[in-house]
């Protein structure tokens, strides 16, 4: 919702600034909604973070800033002003009621995997033992994703 390329911006100052480094970013791609799709097109992005947070302290920040953003949890899917996922966290595998690493939608999501491919293609699911270039040919998810 709103000016998404701007949002993407200030999404990334809140983390770089609470969270940690931002040490690499992708291009911002665009997407057709995925769920409820009778919505705008989103504005996606992947950045790579170097935090001293554990996971959790992660979580709990990332929802701090969709929270100061404006972010208002309604249907799940529905539009939003900001949406924050912790993708992986180094190689760790959690699975927590309220966290679970990596995010496990991560194989069905051409959205997700199309800018990590372009960060990180050789970067091995911690899980699925396969790289994200493997995940992004293999994704049944049909949505375009194009650079923005």
């Amino acid at each position: 919702m709103g000016n998404s390329r701007e949002q993407l911006s200030v999404a990334a100052g809140y983390i770089e600034k609470q969270v940690g480094l931002i040490k690499r970013q992708s291009s911002l791609y665009v997407t057709a909604a995925w769920g409820l799709r009778h919505q705008p097109d989103f504005l996606n992005q992947v950045l790579v973070v170097e935090t001293t947070l554990t996971a959790t302290e992660t979580l709990t920040t990332i929802l701090q800033i969709e929270k100061v953003m404006g972010r208002v949890r309604t249907v799940k899917n529905a539009p939003r002003v900001i949406d924050i996922d912790i993708l992986f966290f180094n190689k760790e595998m959690i699975n927590k009621p309220s966290l679970v690493i990596p995010h496990p939608e991560i194989p069905n999501r051409r959205f997700v995997l199309t800018p990590l491919n372009e960060l990180a293609p050789g970067f091995k699911h911690p899980f699925l033992r396969q790289t994200i270039h493997q995940l992004l040919r293999d994704c049944t998810d049909m949505l375009d994703v194009k650079k923005f």
